[in-house]
């Protein structure tokens, strides 16, 4: 089972600016062949089907907790798409929609993702840059855990190449943080996948990284991370579980080279987090409702009587 935190795995920082195009560009690290959609699709269901569990305990356990935080991933993903969309935070909900016959949302027709305003009012949905449907041909699981663990090399290697070329397109802050942070942690996820091949098989695929060569040290949104050692830590997003990865993640193992030095350490429980922003209601396109100032004031007394 999963627990939900009402938090995202980092802070993002607010939008400059109203952004759709920026927006689109990021849903490819939602949606797209290597977006974290597939990576949590094939985590997912690797863990849901992985054979002799007990037996091969810590490559499961790796297998599940890295599930666990590639969820978080999604959210992460899906709240910076969306933030995009909305434009710089405000406290202020519209209460009146306007005069909607004078067109106010006419440059949305020339954006690049039109349908993620005209169906989905501006939200991400699990679709690539082009709004082509994320789907299930991308996932992979073969019960064979060696070449399940060598797919999710691949995978890592390929979705942080994916996020490179992403972060190339974005000037806004909010898009390039996401970027800079899932850069580091998709070292991690690739580091880790090494090391569970090289126990399994005695190749020391670890050499191979950074596949592809990125040096994270060039990246200023990812330097915070690695100043924090966020490139040494694995969490297990469990009070109680998966700590047998340990064997794998740890035990001396060293960070990667290039990346700040440390040995790699296990974390009970999940990162720190930091708030999720909120979306300004948008009326004139009946979000929330076409009475919002409605909707506010039942949710305020349901909200007092449940304190």
């Amino acid at each position: 089972m999963f627990m939900r935190v009402d938090k995202l795995q980092i802070e993002l920082p607010a939008p400059k600016k109203r952004d759709p195009n920026a927006g689109a560009a990021l849903q490819e690290l939602l949606g797209g062949k290597y977006g974290e959609m597939s990576t949590l699709g094939n985590y997912m269901f690797q863990s849901f089907n992985f054979r002799s569990k007990e037996k091969l305990k810590p490559f499961y356990s790796l297998v599940a907790a890295i599930t666990a935080e590639e969820l978080g991933h999604v959210e992460l993903v899906s709240n910076g798409v969306a933030m995009l969309n909305n434009g710089p935070d405000s406290d202020l909900d519209e209460s009146d929609g306007g005069d909607i016959t004078g067109a106010p949302f006419e440059a949305m027709q020339d954006i690049r993702l039109a349908a993620s305003f005209l169906s989905n009012g501006g939200g991400a949905m699990p679709m690539n840059s082009n709004g082509a449907s994320w789907n299930m041909d991308f996932v992979t699981t073969t019960g064979n855990v060696i070449f399940d663990l060598l797919h999710n090399f691949h995978l890592e290697c390929g979705a942080r190449l994916h996020k490179l070329r992403v972060y190339e397109t974005l000037s806004d802050p909010t898009g390039r943080e996401v970027c800079g942070y899932l850069l580091v942690r998709g070292s991690v996820h690739a580091h880790a996948y090494a090391l569970a091949l090289k126990k399994l098989t005695g190749v020391e695929i670890e050499k191979m990284l950074p596949t592809p060569n990125i040096p994270l040290s060039k990246i200023p949104e990812s330097q915070k991370y690695l100043e924090e050692g966020s490139h040494r830590r694995l969490y297990r997003f469990s009070p109680n579980d998966y700590a047998e990865m340990a064997s794998i993640w740890g035990q001396g193992e060293q960070a990667l080279p290039g990346d700040p030095p440390g040995e790699l350490e296990l974390v009970d429980g999940m990162p720190t987090g930091g708030k999720i922003h909120q979306l300004t209601g948008v009326p004139s396109a009946f979000s929330p409702d076409y009475a919002p100032e409605e909707m506010f004031e039942i949710a305020q007394k349901l909200y007092a009587k449940s304190r």
